[in-house]
């Protein structure tokens, strides 16, 4: 897999075969809404991981959208002729759909997105149109296998008040750490660090950058490791992780 560049050059990413099926096989798919979905994303992207091995490593289909660039009407075809299920979207994208295409979105049991900060109006337009459809904001680098964290949004919880980093899937830790990687108390800002069986091997030929960004996780089990995400956050009174910004200035541009 390979990074967006936002940073610089794409960076190679050695994901393992280990942590995809640690992906495909957390919990939360296990609803059953994940059994059709919507696959477009290049296959050097993050995001491919989810879109093909989520639903046929248990048993649903991937649905192919052939579409050098997205056109926000096709998707919506899509969706409707083959019965998808399930999509991410980036942040952006998310974006451009509740507010051209939003009724295409209520054709979906569950949305993920992520990629950027998440529009709170565009998040209230598709809860408030889409009453059967949960939304899931999403957090995850390429470094540890497309998500680590999700805020979700259920037909039950509607109600749009704090976005934040959401909980950590299964078998992921995160910290929020100072320079002396000390844990952060709440409320302080600090770098956050993300570990657990997502983490990929490293960067590929990069030797002295995978020492860098992946170091050894001194609140893990001997030989554990984490990644230093390069994102600030903070813990906010009510125990959850909130974005704080990046800590070496990085722009997003449409969530790439």
């Amino acid at each position: 897999m390979y990074t967006s560049g936002s940073s610089g050059t794409p960076k190679g990413v050695v994901n393992t075969h280990r942590n995809v099926v640690e992906l495909a096989l957390d919990p939360w798919w296990a609803s059953g809404r994940h059994r059709r979905v919507l696959a477009y994303s290049p296959l050097a992207f993050d995001s491919s991981t989810y879109e093909l091995w989520v639903p046929l490593l248990s048993g649903g289909l991937a649905v192919i959208l052939p579409a050098a660039k997205i056109d926000l009407g096709e998707v919506g075809e899509a969706i409707a002729r083959h019965g998808v299920t399930a999509a991410y979207f980036t942040t952006a994208l998310f974006d451009a759909m509740a507010q051209e295409a939003v009724d295409s979105l209520g054709r979906l049991e569950e949305i993920w997105t992520g990629g950027d900060v998440l529009s709170a109006t565009a998040l209230r337009t598709v809860l408030d149109r889409c009453p059967d459809t949960t939304v899931v904001h999403a957090y995850g680098p390429t470094e540890a296998t497309v998500f680590c964290s999700y805020q979700a949004f259920t037909t039950q919880t509607r109600t749009v008040g704090r976005l934040h980093l959401g909980g950590p899937m299964a078998n992921t830790g995160m910290y929020i750490l100072d320079d002396r990687f000390r844990p952060a108390p709440p409320g302080v800002t600090g770098e956050l660090y993300v570990a657990g069986s997502h983490l990929a091997a490293g960067y590929f030929g990069r030797p002295a950058l995978t020492a860098e960004r992946f170091t050894a996780n001194p609140y893990g089990p001997p030989g554990s490791r984490m990644y230093r995400t390069g994102d600030l956050a903070r813990w906010n009174q009510h125990g959850e992780i909130e974005f704080v910004g990046r800590a070496d200035q990085q722009v997003k541009l449409r969530g790439f």
